[in-house]
């Protein structure tokens, strides 16, 4: 084989159809199109979403709420895990790097402490935010806290 002998393997490539070159070619007068309507004029582009005429969907369906884009998304871990990650890695002080490693945490998130469970070590425990009940949790056991 050699470059001269290239050519792509048998029905590969299509031609191309020639619309609007004459009643010779089958294509020609109305170019496929069909007769008159608006999908027949240069020009027609279909509206995203129309249906035909029919009511379309977004405007069928009932809109309600909206999306605050000041909203704070947090990661929400309780003290429970908290206890139990001191326990299994015997940590004195928690940093949201140490819940990240552990797997407990998203690589970017904000994490939110929350007070279910019981606190039996001493510990210092560093977050983005922690619920009161969370707070007052870690401040009975002999722990400190701090907000990020």
């Amino acid at each position: 084989m050699e470059l001269h002998n290239l050519q792509p393997a048998p029905g590969s490539n299509k031609g191309v159809k020639r619309i609007g070159r004459g009643p010779g070619s089958g294509f020609g007068g109305t170019s496929t199109r069909g007769h008159k309507g608006a999908k027949s004029r240069s020009g027609y582009k279909r509206k995203i979403g129309f249906e035909g005429g029919q009511m379309p969907l977004q405007r069928r369906v009932p809109k309600f709420g909206f999306n605050n884009i000041n909203r704070v998304e947090y990661k929400a871990l309780n003290i429970d895990a908290l206890e139990a990650l001191a326990a299994a890695k015997n940590l004195e002080k928690i940093t949201v790097a140490d819940l990240r490693e552990a797997g407990l945490v998203p690589k970017n998130a904000l994490v939110k402490i929350l007070g279910n469970g019981a606190l039996t070590h001493k510990i210092e425990v560093e977050a983005n935010a922690f619920s009161k009940s969370a707070e007052a949790a870690i401040t009975a056991a002999g722990g400190s806290v701090i907000k990020l």
